[in-house]
């Protein structure tokens, strides 16, 4: 499942986010600010696009992109459509109370809630034995999983919302989005009355099976679109400077946790989406919080420990194939591997060209590629063919391969994130 183009990594990779790629450079590169203007730019290790965008530290939201979308949004009807609607989402979301983990129905076994809690997607109630342990059904989405009785779409509507007020604020220029934005994220984030502890103990339960589970670091996958819009919104002063400290430390906590807890080492352990999301979100929480070290050394072991093990010499991904939704988590995967790629190339690594043995993210996009418009060729079980998630992918990368590598189509919210090349 998909939120406006936000991956579910919670819903992940809670947007298809828009490529980082192409500026490979040391984090010892002089600034851009130095370069030519045509150059393109750099993504500078921890300080991200900072030194290119105005002090605005994104990650994975370019300011070529978003500089020539704003240029192109008075005279471009489908850009000046999509910023309609995101203006209209907009004006919702600062009329909406900013969720947080107090919204939820129940307590963790902790007592504690600001423990983030979950129920596991795919996981029933057994008819045989209804007050048993609950039975999987893989792609059939539990309808409580959504539900206020846990955290998952309060987590769901922050990252929608903090995105989407980012944005507005980018290309509006009305101070009361970014405080909107600003409201949003301290909310979960630094409120000590409302924020969230920075641990996944409790996510995707299985009742009956377990009160939280490695697979439920997943979930956090969406505060990877929360980075960028603090980013988004630096030049207001809607955060203050010591609350983007505080929210760097919530993010150095976090990753602790990622690399020493059992969930964490679990879900790092994972090798399908759950082992490659988890590499994406340490790469880029560390970023974030001014660890490059930590993300360089997930950077440097990915083409072995993922690319190697995780694409075959045909490019197809093996470990989603047995999946009744096949062709969407082999997209996903490969959402979470360009992920990862943009936070490498932070760091002067091009993860994207990276080749083990016949092997890498070339070829496995060359894989799903070849189906486009071509769904009952597909080979193996998919129970809702994700074209627009196929297009969001291939849009991406135009930026690691160069404009026109592979059809597709860019509209929608797309259009106010990744510019036409």
């Amino acid at each position: 499942m998909t939120l406006a183009r936000l991956p579910w990594a919670i819903l992940a990779a809670v947007a298809y986010f828009p490529s980082a790629a192409a500026a490979f450079s040391s984090p010892s590169a002089a600034p851009p600010s130095a370069a030519p203007p045509s150059a393109a730019p750099t993504c500078a290790a921890d300080e991200g696009y900072a030194a290119s965008f105005g002090g605005r530290r994104t990650f994975t939201l370019r300011p070529d992109d978003l500089e020539a979308i704003k240029a192109a949004l008075p005279t471009d009807p489908a850009i000046g459509a999509a910023y309609r609607g995101l203006i209209a989402r907009a004006d919702k979301a600062l009329a909406a109370k900013p969720a947080s983990v107090m919204d939820k129905r129940s307590i963790p076994i902790s007592g504690d809630r600001h423990d983030y809690v979950s129920l596991a997607r795919y996981w029933w109630p057994n008819p045989a034995d209804p007050k048993g342990a609950y039975i999987r059904r893989d792609g059939d989405t539990n309808p409580d999983v959504e539900s206020n009785r846990f955290d998952r779409s309060a987590l769901g509507r922050m990252v929608r919302e903090a995105d989407t007020l980012a944005l507005a604020y980018y290309y509006g220029g009305e101070r009361k989005y970014a405080d909107g934005a600003a409201r949003v994220i301290r909310s979960w984030f630094l409120d000590p009355a409302t924020a969230m502890n920075p641990n996944m103990n409790f996510g995707q339960a299985v009742p009956g099976v377990s009160n939280g589970r490695p697979e439920g670091v997943l979930d956090g996958a969406g505060f990877i679109a929360v980075i960028d819009a603090a980013g988004l919104i630096a030049p207001s002063g809607a955060l203050a400077p010591d609350e983007t400290a505080a929210l760097e430390g919530w993010f150095a906590r976090y990753v602790d946790w990622m690399l020493k807890s059992p969930n964490g080492k679990g879900e790092g352990r994972a090798a399908n989406n759950h082992g490659l999301w988890y590499d994406a979100q340490v790469a880029r929480f560390a970023l974030f919080a001014r660890r490059p070290d930590i993300a360089q050394r997930i950077v440097a072991a990915f083409p072995k420990s993922r690319i190697a093990k995780q694409v075959d010499t045909s490019g197809a991904m093996p470990a989603e194939l047995g999946r009744t939704r096949s062709f969407h988590y082999s997209l996903f995967s490969l959402d979470a591997a360009y992920t990862l790629a943009d936070s490498a190339a932070c760091l002067g690594v091009d993860i994207y060209r990276a080749d083990e043995g016949g092997r890498s993210l070339r070829k496995a996009t060359d894989y799903v590629a070849a189906y486009r418009g071509r769904a009952a060729d597909w080979p193996y079980k998919e129970k809702g063919w994700p074209a627009d998630m196929l297009d969001a992918l291939l849009v991406r990368a135009d930026t690691a391969w160069g404009p026109g590598a592979y059809p597709r189509t860019i509209d929608g919210d797309l259009l106010l994130r990744q510019h036409a090349r």
